[in-house]
């Protein structure tokens, strides 16, 4: 089951205060990013946060779940944490915080012109 925009939506608006949090659709379902780095997954309307040391001590105990199947275990955080902005914020904060940047895109290599296209020679 695809996840709903407005979901997305509340998440995204409840996660502002950690920075610059945008979300991109995927299949049906959504990533989060903050400052370009995707930190969480939004799927089946549920919030999945990607797993790092300082963000479990954050949590306490958290639920791991995988947000797709053959997916590794991502922390799964429940809707009634969803209401406290700061504490959210804060979690993103600390997640994205341990996470790598995103690597950079190659460029896409030009295609060569096929031997129809060549002009030809006199």
């Amino acid at each position: 089951m695809a996840s709903k925009q407005s979901t997305v939506d509340y998440i995204v608006d409840q996660m502002a205060a950690a920075g610059t949090i945008s979300s991109k659709k995927m299949f049906g379902e959504y990533g989060v990013y903050l400052d370009g780095k995707m930190f969480a997954l939004v799927c089946d309307d549920q919030l999945f946060v990607r797993p790092t040391e300082p963000g479990r001590k954050y949590i306490g105990t958290p639920t791991e779940a995988p947000p797709y199947p053959s997916a590794k275990l991502h922390f799964l955080i429940p809707g009634d944490r969803w209401d406290d902005g700061e504490w959210l914020s804060e979690l993103c904060r600390i997640t994205a915080r341990e996470l790598p940047l995103p690597k950079p895109k190659k460029p896409k290599a030009t295609a060569k012109p096929t031997a129809a296209a060549k002009p030809k020679s006199v």
